[in-house]
Formats: structure tokens, C-alpha cells, sequence
């Protein structure tokens, strides 16, 4: 972690959004999902403020060796949004308490507030992660 790391550090992040991050193309093998509307899913706008609370904190970490993984989030989402529309992610870094980090989020389309609420990751050593990840991939699974 770099010194700059502290709270108020904001940023915004504009996406449009395209025929493949509505509700349709979330899972694709599950046919639920197939007659739902053509709208911006939930998955993908929690990804959108995932990939935006990562671009506001990677200048103020080690970022590769330091990375950050979400462990909480706490949102809404009140609007639907067709593809086409541009999404503009809203994120403000709250709270640094150690490794822990927490964010105030928010997205709009441009015509509706789509989402508020909060999200929490936690800075992580890259390599000791993914040793670990190694390690419990090589475990047998009790049936």
C-alpha cells in the first residue's frame, strides 16, 4: 500500500452498455434467464462497480504484486437500463482500516439513479493468493 491510500479518493467510470451484459446473456445455459428482459443484469452492474473501485485504489496500491478482491456488497437496483445507454459508476473510498476498504457507490444511466449502496474489498498479496487458491483446487471435495 502507498501513502496516498486514504479516504476521499473517488472516481467515475462511464461504460455503455452492450447486448452482452443484459439478463439474457448472464447465464446462458439457464433458460429463466433466456425470456427475461433485455436489460442491464444486477451480475454485470456489480462487476461494473467491482472493475470501478479497482481503477480508483490500483494507483495507491502495489498493483500487480497488491490487488483487491470484493468480500461485501450492500446495493440496489432501481431502474432498468436497455443496451445502448451509457452507465456512469460513481465510487468514494470511506473507509481504510488496514487491508480492508470500504466504498460509497452509485451509477446512473443518464436518465434514471440506478444503484446506490456499499462495497468492501480487502488488498491481498497476489502470489500468497493465488497459492492458496492452488491449494484448496487440489483438495478432494468430501461427497
Amino acid at each position: 500500500m502507498k501513502e496516498t491510500l486514504k479516504t476521499g479518493i473517488h472516481h467515475a467510470f462511464k461504460y455503455k452498455i452492450p447486448e452482452s451484459k443484459t439478463v439474457p446473456a448472464l447465464y446462458p445455459e439457464a433458460p429463466e434467464f433466456q425470456v427475461m428482459p433485455n436489460v442491464l443484469a444486477t451480475g454485470f452492474l456489480v462487476g461494473l462497480i467491482e472493475w470501478t473501485c479497482i481503477q480508483a485504489i490500483n494507483p495507491h496500491i502495489d498493483w500487480p504484486r497488491e490487488q483487491t478482491v470484493g468480500t461485501d456488497i450492500r446495493v440496489n437496483h432501481t431502474a432498468a437500463t436497455p443496451p445502448g445507454l451509457e452507465v456512469t459508476v460513481f465510487v468514494k473510498l470511506v473507509e481504510v482500516d488496514r487491508r480492508r476498504l470500504v466504498f460509497d457507490v452509485s451509477a446512473s444511466d443518464g436518465i434514471d439513479h440506478i444503484s446506490k449502496g456499499k462495497h468492501e474489498r480487502y488488498i491481498i498479496d497476489a502470489a500468497a493468493f493465488g497459492k492458496k487458491i492452488i491449494e484448496k483446487a487440489s483438495q478432494k471435495v468430501p461427497s
